[in-house]
């Protein structure tokens, strides 16, 4: 299969549905897609190979789109069997191409292909550049993302990433399925165990301008892309993408497991936002594991097996420790006819996570359900729900003037709706000047579309950003104008207020809608004299400074070269002066807003 992905870089890869499991143990019952690029230019580069099985199909390919050319390079990003296993092939059909890749990738190459000739190798490091025509080819280590020999490569010609098997999915490109419930089952069970290494590349890319993202597996990214980064910020730093409840379980003779049912219908009715139940003998470890990861809460639920803990039990607590579970609040349930240890057994077991908090409820059943264990599961149910009921229209449907506690010199994200579309921005002039009746000033920019928005609409919402909002929060409100984007779009943690515009329910640890009552104009700015109609504390968390964001949220410039970086961004500007009407590409700002390297 070959196809366009701009006038000069074509798709080579192949599907492959022959395949069940991939790296023996993940099912993949709608298959896997091998991509692979080929740049034509004054020098022809082949961007990886494929696996071993699709060879023939993946040389044709080349072959449609070069004619009677030669390519020049190929560049192996990775050495893993299904990107790398058509090397050999690729060498005895192209013998004058010049291998590129690191210093590591030219030892296991010879270790996979042992009677392989290296003759035309070139071996690059961090920075270094391959001129081929009017495309430039930048390298990028990555190293552990997943193996130690991984490179990504950025086109500067076309802005686009080479990302090796970041940003990849499970699935063939002739299947339909869910992007995000794939990319995340592949994320979680291949990479998950190296986000510290995932984190440090996604600062190396925010330095990038990047318009398409090209992976190893699954499709080319173009549109977006913000959320696919966002997603991987999240995933790789291990916070919860979502708020819910994921509840696994193993039984025996079926009484754990309709304690579960029952935990689960209390869970619903108790007000949690979502319930995703796995039974782990049965339903698909890698999914479970992935869902573990996904949501906020996690419920353990199983017997006392052996004197152990029962056989599935102990290899999902196995992968989640493989791969970093941490950030999350865990409830235990065992069962057990005599001598109940499954539970002393899983805390354990888990208390060797970082950031673990305990579910103060825990539920011990003999041999079957009992009135007193019903009664503990609808105790366990209100706390695990408890924590998203501060968000509910009926419960914040009111002015806590607590909430008023929450303003400081800190920063925000307003909100408010042009009648067909939510928006927000990121916001560092909110104010509270009376308190009978509650009044609080926001000054807003005249270059934001939300400053049109609040003077045509008369109504806005303020959300007090708690600490633990990261960087690719101020990304997506921040750099990118509601005129041209979905603030919202990708960002699922929210709740509609009683004046219909939304509020964050995460990253945020207070909100307060209200209604312009006069405006005072600022030349640059406007600044909207507001009346509280309504507010809430979410959290306790401390509040998110400007102080804060400048020292521990906002990635740090990496660079030898002399120039300008943005105070609000990181946007660098390369060269000695900055012109006095410079804006910044990202995030708008002025001149006035850059420091000197």
């Amino acid at each position: 299969m070959k196809k366009l992905v701009t006038n000069s870089i074509y798709y080579v890869g192949a599907n492959d549905h022959e395949i069940d499991l991939f790296e023996g143990q993940y099912p993949v019952p709608n298959g896997m897609a091998y991509n692979s690029y080929v740049i034509v230019d004054d020098s022809i580069c082949v961007m990886d190979t494929i696996d071993r099985h699709k060879t023939e199909e993946w040389l044709l390919n080349i072959s449609e789109v070069l004619g009677d050319r030669q390519p020049d390079y190929l560049v192996v990003q990775h050495m893993e069997p299904d990107h790398a296993g058509s090397i050999k092939a690729f060498l005895d059909r192209y013998p004058n191409v010049t291998i590129v890749g690191q210093a590591k990738t030219f030892p296991m190459m010879q270790h996979f292909f042992h009677s392989i000739k290296l003759e035309n190798t070139l071996t690059i490091k961090e920075g270094d550049t391959l001129e081929l025509g009017h495309h430039t080819l930048h390298f990028i280590l990555a190293p552990m993302v997943h193996w130690p020999e991984v490179i990504m490569t950025y086109e500067s010609e076309s802005k686009m990433l080479f990302s090796a098997d970041a940003f990849g999915k499970f699935g063939a490109l002739d299947r339909e399925d869910d992007w995000i419930t794939e990319a995340r089952r592949y994320y979680i069970g291949i990479v998950g165990k190296y986000g510290k290494q995932v984190q440090n590349v996604l600062k190396k890319a925010a330095n990038l301008d990047i318009q398409t993202i090209c992976p190893l597996h699954g499709p080319v990214l173009s549109e977006n892309l913000g959320y696919y980064l966002n997603l991987y910020d999240i995933w790789s730093s291990y916070r919860p993408e979502q708020d819910g409840v994921c509840v696994c379980y193993t039984s025996v003779y079926g009484n754990t497991a309709s304690a579960v049912k029952l935990l689960c219908e209390q869970l619903k009715e108790a007000g949690a936002p979502q319930v995703q139940c796995f039974d782990l003998a049965r339903d698909d470890m890698a999914e479970a594991v992935a869902a573990a990861f996904s949501f906020d809460k996690l419920v353990l639920a199983t017997t006392t097996y052996n004197g152990d803990i029962f056989p599935f039990m102990k290899t999902f607590l196995d992968h989640l420790l493989e791969r970093s579970f941490q950030n999350r609040t865990v409830a235990l349930m065992e069962n057990g006819s005599w001598a109940p240890q499954a539970n002393k057994i899983m805390r354990k077991t888990l208390e060797t996570c970082k950031d673990i908090t305990f579910a103060k409820t825990h539920i011990t059943i003999t041999s079957a359900l009992s009135k007193e264990n019903s009664e503990q599961i609808l105790e366990l149910a209100q706390e695990l729900a408890g924590d998203y009921h501060a968000a509910d229209t009926a419960i914040a449907n009111k002015i806590d003037p607590s909430a008023m506690f929450k303003i400081g010199y800190g920063l925000y994200v307003v909100t408010t709706n042009d009648g067909n579309r939510d928006n927000g921005f990121v916001c560092n002039t909110v104010t509270q000047l009376t308190d009978q009746p509650f009044r609080i000033a926001v000054n807003i920019s005249k270059r934001n579309y939300s400053c049109e928005i609040a003077a045509k609409t008369g109504v806005l919402n303020v959300c007090t950003l708690s600490k633990d909002a990261p960087f690719s929060l101020f990304q997506q409100f921040g750099f990118q104008s509601g005129r041209d984007v979905d603030k919202f779009e990708g960002f699922s943690s929210t709740h509609r207020t009683t004046n219909g515009l939304l509020c964050l329910t995460k990253y945020a640890n207070a909100y307060i809608s209200a209604k312009v009552i006069s405006t005072v104009d600022l030349d640059t700015h406007t600044m909207f004299i507001c009346e509280v109609t309504e507010s809430a504390v979410l959290s306790d968390k401390p509040t998110m400074t400007y102080t804060y964001y400048q020292s521990d949220v906002k990635p740090k410039p990496q660079t030898d070269k002399k120039g300008w970086v943005c105070n609000i961004c990181g946007y660098i500007y390369e060269g000695e002066e900055l012109p006095e009407d410079f804006i910044c590409p990202l995030c708008k700002h002025g001149a006035s807003d850059f420091s000197p390297l």
